[in-house]
Formats: C-alpha cells, structure tokens, sequence
C-alpha cells in the first residue's frame, strides 16, 4: 500500500474518537450491537427524560438543531456513456457526474484531501477515494465515492443528525471477471428489528421484545411512510426486473452485522456483466442518488431540536461502527486481510466524529 493511503489511515485515526480500530473485531462487534436497540437505551432515556444532554465519546451533541437551509432542486438523472468491455469504468464516469450533481446542490459538500487519496494500488488494481462532507445545516457527515478498477464503484453517503433521511449505499462490484454483485440500500436511521422478520413477513410482538416492540413498530412506520414508499418499492421491484440473469446475493447471509445494518428494502444481487445489466445498475444507481438528494434537501425531514437530534447521533455512532464492522469482512474477501481492512477503514471515514456543531 502506497504513503497517501496510510496517511489516509492516519487522518481517520485523527479525527476520530472511537477506539474501534484497537478493539479485536470479536470485541469491537460486541459493543456497538444494535441488535434489539441500543445497548444504551435506558440511560439515553433516563436522561432524556430529564431534559440533559446525551454525551458520546467525550462530545456532547446540541440542545438545538440549525435552521433548515433553503431547499434546491433535485438533481436530474444524466446518461451515462458505456466504456466498451469495461463495467467500471461506465459506473464510474455515471457516478462522477452524480456526485458532480449532489456537489451542486449542496455547495457546503467540501473535498476532504486527508481523507482521500488517488493513484493508490488496490490488490494489484488502481484506486481512489474522493471524500467530502458538509456540516452544519446541509448535514452530509461523510460521503465516500470508490473506484477500484476493474472491480468495483460505490458511494456511500452517512447523513448528519438534523435529519432521519436514510443513509445510503450503492456499491457494484466486479467478480470472476463476468459477474457483477450489486447492493443498493436505503438504510434506515432508527432500530426496527428488520432482521427479526419472520418467512411471513411478521415482526416480533410485546409478547417477545416488551414495550420495545412498539418502539421498533414505530419505527418501522416512519421509514415506510417518509421513504419506503409505494413509489420507491415500484422502483426497486422494477429495477430488479431489468436485470438479466439476476440472482440474490447470498454470499454474505451470515454476516451478523449486515443483517442488522441493512434496510427492509435492500437490494443484493449477483447478476452477468453483460453491457444492459451495466446500463441498467447505473440507472438504478443514479436514480437512487435522486430519491436521497431530494429526501436530503427537504426540510420535513428535520429533527425537531433537542432530544431527538441528541438521540439521533447517539445511534448513529454506533450505527456507523456496526458498518465498518458489516464491510470488513466483504472487503476482505474482495481484496485480501490487508488490503480489504485499509479500504474499510477509507471507506466508513471517521466513526466516531465531531461532526455535530460544526467539526470535521
């Protein structure tokens, strides 16, 4: 690995808090669970209760959230122009001119060059990283756009705490030289017990989890009203249907973190790498940017100030933990112990930020 990436590592090491990089996996995978909600539940509401704030990792989020910013149009889906025989490189230029179209609309979204890199080599393949954010009002904590060529391109975007707007993950990978496996995620920023859901599609009852069922019923409610849509399902179904040969991704059923981290309406799909399958990976995944950019520049979606911002961030540090901990183990199988635990790391960005009040 080159001296830029290391140097990456290093910055993430810096402006992180969170011990998690020096924690065994087994142990790091221990604490920050969100399986049945946080671990940390009744003090969070013993002191919301109280009207304190909620400390995490030595910060203390705000009593207040900033005025929303005037909201701007959604950014138009562009065409993306096929590299003939090279999957990649058509994601990648697709994805360029999406976060080309995010920067745009949120002109706060800043370039973070110590958290970037270009030029490096990624399992005997090139790779760079363009990293940015946005705090404050526009409440971008971390955007993270990859390109490993000929193996992969994703975005990953981890809203602030001002919001309930899903995160979002859009990751394509090259395998076998003629596969493509193809996560696209809108992931939800409260607890819902979306793992716990049964052949029938049933959740658990008060009979099995207590008083937190309805907590994760409401939960559940929120996000299928504001962003599950009948709309967004219509367009997941009928972008899984455009695939030709399209199989369910099974190769990471028992990731534990996974499970839990990922949306009730995720997408995991091994499919060929024919050209109309590329095409139409990178419809879907422009498209998706669209749907997050408009939940992301409407200003419903805030959270009212205090608590629920408070709560808010509380679990999304550990929910951004959980993901690093739910990557680790595909990156390692894409590009070896190594290589696939420096890229992890690049990837998730700080996990642990002070990014509420204005720090990066």
């Amino acid at each position: 690995m080159m001296m830029k990436l290391s140097l990456v590592l290093l910055a993430l090491s810096a402006v992180s808090y969170s011990t998690a990089f020096l924690v065994p996996p087994a142990a790091r995978h221990h604490e920050t669970v969100l399986k049945n909600g946080m671990d940390a539940y009744d003090a969070q509401m013993r002191a919301l209760a109280a009207g304190q704030p909620i400390a995490v990792g030595g910060n203390t989020a705000p009593a207040t959230a900033p005025a929303p910013a005037p909201a701007q149009p959604a950014m138009q889906a562009s065409t993306s122009a096929a590299s003939a025989g090279d999957p990649i490189a058509t994601l990648e230029a697709s994805q360029k001119a999406t976060v080309d179209a995010i920067a745009a609309a949120i002109p706060d979204l800043v370039a973070k060059p110590d958290l970037s890199f270009t030029g490096e080599t990624i399992a005997g393949s090139a790779a760079a990283l363009d990293g940015r954010d946005a705090v404050g009002n526009s409440n971008v904590a971390w955007l993270a756009s990859l390109t490993v060529a000929n193996k992969e391109s994703s975005l990953t975007i981890f809203n602030g705490p001002l919001t309930n707007v899903p995160h979002l993950l859009s990751r394509c990978c090259l395998v076998g030289g003629d596969a493509m496996q193809f996560v696209l995620d809108f992931r939800p920023r409260a607890y819902g017990a979306y793992e716990m859901k049964d052949a029938q599609g049933n959740y658990p009852g008060p009979e099995e989890l207590g008083r937190q069922a309805f907590e994760y019923s409401g939960n559940r409610m929120e996000f299928f009203n504001n962003f599950g849509t009948d709309e967004v399902q219509a367009f997941l179904e009928s972008t899984k249907a455009s695939f030709q040969g399209a199989v369910e991704d099974m190769s990471n059923q028992n990731n534990e973190l996974d499970m839990l981290t990922k949306g009730p309406l995720v997408l995991a799909l091994t499919m060929p790498a024919t050209d109309a399958n590329v095409a139409a990976v990178a419809a879907a995944r422009e498209q998706a940017a669209n749907y997050w950019l408009t939940w992301a520049l409407d200003g419903a979606f805030q959270h009212r100030p205090g608590a629920p911002v408070n709560t808010q961030y509380v679990y999304d540090t550990k929910y951004k933990q959980n993901c690093y901990g739910a990557l680790l183990p595909v990156y390692s199988a894409l590009y070896g112990p190594d290589d696939g635990a420096k890229l992890t790391a690049a990837v998730s960005g700080p996990l642990d930020e002070a990014y509420v009040g204005g720090g990066s």
